[in-house]
């Protein structure tokens, strides 16, 4: 794996396929499937949806393609379902926040503005963490894209979205699922008896649910554990009740915002490492020229000092070497990273050097973030593991 003079992208990583192969041609696909006019399919997922009245969209945190291959025997339910199109890429960063907006508003992060799962503020210092967004900023600013959701809702399409009752009123919940009316679930059953209920309308209907538990399980115990395994065939169970009460007129989509990768403890690479332990050196070096670390261990975003962008990208990329395809925010944009096109207002909120993980490297910051610097299971980078999340559809 080599890097060229222009650091061109490692071998290794890739750009996801918006417009082509992307989450944000899912629900168009889906919508379109149902019939509504002015929604196009170019994924072409008419044939597997030819009757379909209503679709219930399933979005298992952290379900990679991968991952679910590997583990086929823990899902052989989700397994066996016919997948038409094959996996679909996840948005970049390879991230919940921006997946899920990627997803509702059919357009990449440049068009929708949330471009990472932790980002400064323009203008300021503050970072603001997208899944614990509240109101400020207002979301409808923050997030001005037309939602899918309110496209088919106006269009004549009955639009739900189900999942976990904390996230009712959020910043992210209001930016991403606007259009449907949102019902709390207050666990698997419940999220199983919402989805089989949304799709007993007489009008065409779309229920949108998510699932968070194996993500969240994967973060802390790894997705090469046990507990993962274990939790997987949790989630296969619901699928399966999902199926077995649904209606013959409805189908079942099951996909994903991201997958995941281990990480060892050798291999975190700690911003905060004190003097005196192993990686101070690096720890001193990443350091010098920033004034906010954002994005998250596999996605860096780095907002720099003043007249400070150069050094940092040169720090950033002799210390890193092939771990890492280390850039700066024009790069970025210019790869097309974000997608084709990144309003003005939007720009600012990318670090002004970004740096995307090659290997099974994480870069963490055990005292500003000691959560994340805790975890065993990461997301966020462009490998394959990271960014193909599967289409597995089946029909009642």
């Amino acid at each position: 794996m080599q890097f060229g003079p222009d650091r061109s992208r490692p071998d290794v990583l890739s750009v996801p396929a918006y417009g082509q192969n992307s989450l944000a041609e899912l629900l168009p696909a889906i919508i379109a499937g149902l019939g509504v006019p002015g929604f196009v399919d170019v994924l072409g997922l008419a044939p597997a949806l030819a009757g379909v009245r209503h679709v219930v969209l399933l979005l298992i945190d952290g379900l990679g393609e991968h991952n679910l291959v590997a583990n086929s025997q823990a899902a052989p339910v989700m397994t066996s379902l016919p997948s038409p199109i094959g996996a679909l890429q996840a948005a970049s960063p390879s991230t919940t926040p921006v997946s899920l907006a990627t997803l509702t508003t059919g357009v990449p992060p440049g068009e929708h503005g949330i471009v990472g799962f932790t980002v400064a503020v323009p203008g300021t210092d503050r970072l603001l963490t997208h899944i614990e967004w509240g109101t400020d900023p207002s979301p409808k600013q923050w997030q001005p894209a037309t939602t899918i959701f309110e496209r088919a809702a106006q269009a004549g399409v009955h639009v739900h979205a189900a999942g976990p009752a904390k996230f009712i009123g959020s910043g992210l919940t209001e930016a991403t699922y606007r259009g449907a009316k949102y019902l709390a679930a207050v666990g698997p059953g419940d999220l199983v008896a919402r989805a089989v209920a949304a799709s007993g309308v007489g009008r065409p209907s779309l229920l949108y649910a998510y699932h968070g538990d194996l993500d969240m399980t994967g973060h802390i115990r790894g997705c090469s554990s046990d507990a993962w395994r274990f939790e997987l065939g949790q989630v296969d169970a619901l699928v399966a009740s999902i199926l077995t009460a649904m209606g013959p007129n409805t189908a079942l989509v099951v996909t994903a915002d991201h997958g995941m990768l281990d990480v060892a403890t050798d291999d975190k690479i700690d911003l905060d490492a004190s003097q005196d332990a192993p990686g101070a050196g690096d720890a001193a070096a990443l350091g010098a020229g920033i004034r906010v670390v954002a994005g998250e261990p596999r996605a860096r975003f780095l907002y720099t000092r003043p007249g400070a962008a150069g050094d940092v990208l040169a720090a950033w990329s002799a210390v890193l070497g092939e771990r890492a395809w280390v850039m700066s925010r024009e790069q970025a944009i210019d790869e097309g990273l974000f997608g084709p096109i990144v309003h003005a207002a939007h720009v600012e909120r990318i670090g002004n050097v970004v740096a995307w993980a090659c290997g099974g490297i994480a870069i963490t910051a055990s005292r500003r973030e000691p959560g994340a610097h805790s975890l065993v299971g990461y997301h966020g980078s462009l490998t394959t593991a990271e960014l193909d999340v599967p289409v597995r559809i089946g029909r009642g």
